[in-house]
């Protein structure tokens, strides 16, 4: 299946600055209404379903036998034309 970029934007930013980045998206995704992304003069809106498939990784690139790069990267995942209604279900991230 093809991929299309709808919104991107990378930007070096303190780890104070991320974590508040990522408390404003919880609370977004936390309401009823549509999460919003915006850097400079680009934005989109979208609604995720009450239920998204959600994948946490930790990735290293780089050569084996040298310093390379850590990365942790969040993903959220869901159906374009899923249905809105869905389970209550809590998930907690340890």
């Amino acid at each position: 299946m093809p991929e299309e970029t709808l919104f991107e934007t990378e930007q070096r930013m303190d780890r104070t600055g991320v974590a508040d980045y990522l408390r404003s998206l919880a609370d977004s995704l936390d309401g009823d209404g549509p999460v919003t992304l915006r850097a400079g003069d680009s934005s989109i809106s979208l609604d995720p379903p009450a239920e998204v498939e959600f994948e946490v990784k930790a990735e290293r690139e780089g050569p084996a036998d040298g310093d390379g790069e850590l990365s942790i990267e969040v993903e959220l995942e869901w159906p374009e034309n899923a249905p809105r209604d869905g389970t209550d279900d809590s998930l907690s991230i340890e």
